[in-house]
């Protein structure tokens, strides 16, 4: 079966799997999420409560949307998995949730055309039954109805057949969070002969380097310079490097808890573990678990194929998939520009970049035009149109605070981009208070209540020259070395 989405050339070894019954074909190295666009798949489940479509919004654990339920055997149905975190193996059977009796075809949806009389609250009022009726009309009426609608995935009524194993660990330095700042606090951490851990949720370490195709770092592509530095970290016998493991505890006293997917990637489950708690203690943490990307909001931005710009930029980049054949880019922030160029360059029809500032940096507005982008400034998105996928969107100019005529452009996928938001949970975990940066207009990083201390992203650094600067005082710190090491970047934008 064709992928109609995936770029030309793109490697990786093909392989099959199965989402709703129907075969599609993916390649090694893909999530489920982008298998499912480079097949042109962007419907993949209903809202809670309305029923209405949902599709992919992002590419990482910050997906609120594609939620579905992977098959791998008896006792071995796991609901509520994001489809953005699922790695891909031969024959991966996955499937839509909260939808009956087809993902496309959902009796559900009903909710949706009487939404006014299912506001916020009615159940509580809805659900209260006359005292006459005694329990009676809660426990034959009202309460298998609400059992029935509860929670969006079936959860298995077999047994679990696997095994799942707890260590625990002492480091000098765990490092959480393997993009570009946590690389290069790996790298000053481990040359200094401290024991170092360096752990990452991704399948493969290096974060945002994975899918940067224009920066450079000490006169290489930042792809190649972090193939470097791997093989660098991979030669150190005092590091250990952790892919496919999440940090999702921050306790006293240093005290960090690991998730580590041991087997869920592959076809068939081992005899060991499936899983791994990890409980480490270590002296020293650094946190480098970068930032998000903000949606926009307007109306009808919860239609598939309406994205965030940076997730569409890895899929392209890192994948080989195109999010559309004619995108729309609605932007409040300069990084939406370089997906706009990525895309264009790869052959994707960029119709519009709509800037809602009246004034975006020169530099960025001349890049678009020198490749022939058409940019609206000043703009805003009134809504979007299709029903199982966006087909169209209107935008409008505003003056002086005052919508002008709407314009609506065809198009098949909207990239939104609202700036970015530090992921400071494990800082706040920690104990530690975020503050408010006016200028920046994001909470950042407080003072450190344990020896912890904030790297790159999750501490509002985002240029890439930047993010590195930072990781390496950050190891440097952490290890109590001061090595100093310059890092020469280039055809970053921020």
């Amino acid at each position: 079966m064709s992928e109609p989405f995936r770029i030309a050339g793109t490697k990786g070894r093909p392989m099959r799997f199965v989402f709703d019954g129907i075969a599609y074909q993916g390649r090694a190295g893909d999530t489920l999420a982008s298998a499912l666009l480079a097949n042109g798949v962007h419907l993949v489940g209903r809202s809670y409560k309305y029923h209405r479509p949902r599709g992919i919004l992002s590419a990482g654990a910050e997906e609120p949307n594609a939620l579905v339920a992977v098959t791998r055997g008896p006792g071995r149905m796991t609901p509520n998995l994001r489809a953005t975190q699922v790695e891909l193996f031969d024959w991966l059977t996955a499937s839509s949730q909260n939808c009956w009796p087809s993902l496309a075809f959902d009796a559900g949806a009903i909710n949706d055309l009487a939404g006014k009389f299912f506001s916020a609250g009615f159940y509580y009022k809805t659900f209260m039954g006359p005292k006459a009726a005694g329990s009676a009309l809660w426990t034959k009426v009202f309460e298998p109805i609400v059992r029935q609608s509860a929670g969006l995935g079936a959860r298995t009524t077999e047994p679990d057949p696997d095994r799942y194993a707890q260590f625990h660990a002492h480091c000098d330095v765990l490092i959480c969070g393997a993009g570009p700042a946590g690389i290069a606090a790996a790298l000053a951490a481990g040359q200094s002969g401290k024991d170092v851990i360096l752990c990452d949720e991704q399948a493969e370490l290096g974060g945002s380097l994975l899918h940067e195709a224009t920066a450079g770092i000490d006169g290489k592509p930042a792809r190649d310079w972090l193939a470097g530095a791997l093989a660098e970290l991979r030669s150190f016998a005092n590091v250990r490097l952790m892919p496919r493991t999440q940090a999702f505890g921050y306790y006293a006293q240093n005290f960090v808890a690991l998730s580590e997917r041991v087997a869920d990637h592959l076809p068939e489950m081992p005899e060991g573990a499936r899983e791994r708690l990890w409980q480490v203690r270590a002296k020293e943490l650094v946190i480098a678990t970068g930032a998000i990307e903000r949606p926009l909001v307007f109306p009808g931005n919860d239609r598939p194929g309406v994205m965030l710009a940076e997730a569409a930029r890895l899929y392209l980049n890192r994948h080989g998939v195109k999010v559309g054949s004619r995108v729309v880019i609605a932007t409040a922030h300069d990084s939406a520009y370089r997906v706009a160029l990525d895309l264009a360059a790869a052959g994707t029809t960029v119709a519009a970049i709509v800037d809602t500032r009246a004034n975006p940096p020169a530099a960025r507005l001349e890049e678009a035009r020198n490749a022939g982008l058409r940019v609206v400034t000043s703009g805003t998105v009134i809504g979007t149109r299709g029903r199982l996928r966006v087909s169209s969107v209107g935008i409008a100019v505003v003056t002086g605070g005052v919508v002008g005529q709407p314009e609506w452009l065809a198009c098949d996928a909207v990239l939104m981009s609202g700036g970015w938001t530090p992921s400071v949970h494990l800082y706040s975990q920690s104990r530690g208070k975020v503050v408010w940066s006016e200028d920046r207009q994001m909470f950042l990083p407080g003072v450190s209540v344990q020896a912890e201390r904030s790297a790159g992203a999750c501490k509002g650094a985002f240029a890439l020259s930047e993010i590195l600067k930072e990781g390496y005082r950050a190891g440097e710190e952490a290890s109590g070395t001061a090595r100093h090491r310059d890092f020469s970047v280039s055809g970053d934008s921020g």
